[in-house]
């Protein structure tokens, strides 16, 4: 009956427990003529209370098998050791308590029937003794093997920064279910920590070796934020809901495509550990697992492919709710990567078979998955659920182009393995050579498909190490719809690519295309001047002309606007210009600044009955 308000006082509980505490030394100290007289009747009650308790203790010991009398003996011999009392009385607790909580984690396995009864009848016994720290863990033990706690429990539990503290997930589930806000502070530095790794991975000008898309699936998903959400979910659908609720409304402010990734590697966390009770009604469920596939195994085969045209083709009416989520899944930088890639090598497919885009079913599917996932955003922000139609001239006009511009490129290689011949070098450098195509830069301009799909091949020549066919796409890149070929996975996809290419820094042709027609196009986004330009800039500064480096020195200058490690990093690449380094130091890490993406966010309402 007391616990369902919270305590007045700061007692420890063991006056609910019929044993003197704070309160009854309190109010008799306070209350009586002669303290002295106080002190020892309260001592006189308390040797009562521990003869009783011995009593209990003793018939403790006969049913879980500790033999006190055999210790006996042991005591004068401790007090000789120097052993005190209260270090062995607080080692037996220890012990005693140690199989109580053994006993009531076996309890937890039992039959339901059994056990909740069992369990209830412990709690109520044990409960006001919670904040008596050496036997809060049996406490504890209790609520974390009840299926089911009373609210009058939870709510001194949330009342009490040191009881929540202490409290184990599985009892924290059942505080969150009703309790969005203080969830959301629980989840909220994990988001932020997930955000910070992501562009730590995009941004670190040290890390060559370990690039954003070389990880698996199945290795990003062990990371530890996935992991630690996955476990304060646990197979709560209600938990599982109020964080897609918080990764949609985040990404709808932001726009972070981060927040798409966090949501297809959730889910897949959760397939990982059959937690079916989500998994069977997350109607995104197959699809991402499909796709999750074929991301693995870089290839969607005939099979797959159909599985997930089906997914799309039999979304129901009145389910058109589930294309949001669908196309965040899409939208995830590494589903782009695959589609995109995978987009590329049947291209080349076909070409090397002679064959026409418009009759690849798979090509179609890849461009159909591409479609919506670039349509995301506006998807959700408009909640205007349709998928988008692919339009038949990116595929009939702009995939054409395209294919001719590789073409060229795959002439020009053949051309460069045979016998010199200066009239054959001079016909192929006319034909193969030249500006893009015309339908190449007016598609791109139209359509965010065809972006990525010059971007992707931009990556294609650059890791062939093709000068000529990377200056022929880079020269349009800038025309890309929606500033695509500006963000942070391609920029830092591509300057990885570009870095082993050092040498070609030192010719005009190639730095006035990659800087003056592709970079400085995109000045006014910080990301490329503070980010990706300086991880460039410190590893080709040396082959740079004079000139050239000096302008791009001044353009890169940080402004107030930018935080201390920018400018950090910014000083340390000129004293690397000014001594002549090529060998990479170590610079410190980026501070870990805490801003929640949770504060005051609004969540839109379920896509399904959470319970």
């Amino acid at each position: 009956q007391k616990m369902s308000t919270p305590v007045k006082n700061n007692g420890t509980g063991l006056e609910d427990v019929n044993i003197p505490g704070q309160a009854y030394l309190r109010e008799a100290l306070t209350s009586c003529t002669d303290p002295l007289k106080a002190i020892e009747s309260f001592q006189v009650c308390l040797r009562a209370k521990i003869v009783e308790l011995t009593l209990n203790v003793e018939i403790l010991q006969l049913e879980n098998g500790v033999l006190l009398p055999s210790l006996r003996p042991m005591l004068p011999l401790l007090d000789l050791h120097g052993v005190r009392r209260l270090d062995f009385h607080t080692s037996l607790m220890e012990e005693l308590r140690d199989k109580l909580i053994a006993h009531i984690n076996d309890l937890g396995q039992k039959e339901p029937r059994e056990r909740d009864k069992k369990l209830k009848e412990l709690l109520i016994k044990s409960f006001p003794v919670v904040r008596v720290k050496s036997l809060r863990p049996v406490v504890m033990a209790i609520l974390r093997n009840t299926q089911h706690i009373d609210d009058k429990y939870l709510k001194i539990l949330v009342r009490d920064r040191e009881l929540y503290a202490d409290t184990d997930t599985e009892v924290k589930r059942q505080i969150w279910r009703d309790n969005q806000s203080l969830f959301g502070d629980e989840v909220s530095p994990l988001l932020s920590q997930y955000i910070r790794e992501k562009e730590h991975i995009l941004f670190d000008h040290t890390n060559l070796n370990n690039l954003f898309f070389q990880p698996t699936p199945k290795v990003r998903r062990q990371g530890e934020v996935v992991q630690k959400l996955a476990n304060m979910i646990g197979n709560s659908v209600k938990l599982y809901d109020m964080v897609l609720q918080f990764l949609r409304t985040l990404f709808l402010r932001t726009r972070n495509v981060h927040y798409c990734t966090l949501r297809a590697e959730l889910l897949m966390a959760l397939h990982d550990l059959d937690v079916q009770e989500i998994i069977s009604i997350d109607p995104c469920h197959k699809f991402t697992w499909c796709l999750d596939a074929c991301i693995r195994e870089k290839n969607v085969d005939i099979k797959r492919s159909r599985e997930l045209q089906g997914f799309l083709d039999n979304i129901k009416r009145g389910q058109e709710q589930v294309l949001g989520d669908l196309s965040m899944t899409l939208c995830d930088p590494y589903a782009i990567n695959f589609l995109a890639t995978s987009a590329i090598k049947i291209l080349h497919h076909l070409i090397n078979n002679e064959g026409m885009p418009r009759d690849n079913q798979i090509l179609i599917l890849l461009l159909r998955m591409l479609a919506l996932g670039l349509s995301a955003w506006v998807m959700i922000d408009s909640q205007d659920f349709k998928e988008p139609k692919l339009d038949c001239q990116v595929v009939t006009k702009f995939l054409p182009a395209l294919m001719s511009l590789m073409v060229d490129d795959q002439c020009r290689s053949l051309h460069g393995k045979l016998p010199p011949d200066e009239r054959e070098s001079a016909l192929t450098t006319i034909e193969h050579s030249g500006p893009a195509p015309d339908a190449v830069e007016a598609y791109i301009q139209e359509s965010s498909v065809a972006s990525i799909l010059a971007m992707y091949y931009t990556l294609y020549t650059a890791r062939l190490k093709d000068r000529v066919g990377v200056l022929r796409v880079l020269a349009i890149l800038s025309a890309c719809k929606d500033d695509r070929a500006y963000e942070d996975p391609f920029l830092h996809s591509l300057i990885a690519l570009l870095i082993p290419m050092s040498d070609e820094f030192s010719t005009e042709d190639f730095c006035t295309t990659l800087f003056d027609e592709f970079i400085f196009a995109g000045l006014t986004r910080e990301n490329v001047t503070s980010r990706h330009m300086l991880k460039l800039l410190w590893y080709v500064h040396n082959k740079l002309p004079a000139g050239r480096l000096a302008t791009l020195m001044k353009a890169m200058q940080p402004t107030t606007a930018h935080n201390e490690h920018i400018h950090k990093l910014y000083e340390t690449l000129q004293e690397r210009i000014g001594a002549g380094q090529t060998e990479t130091p170590v610079i410190e890490a980026p501070p870990m600044e805490f801003d929640s993406p949770l504060k005051s966010v609004p969540t839109p309402g379920p896509h399904y009955n959470a319970q």
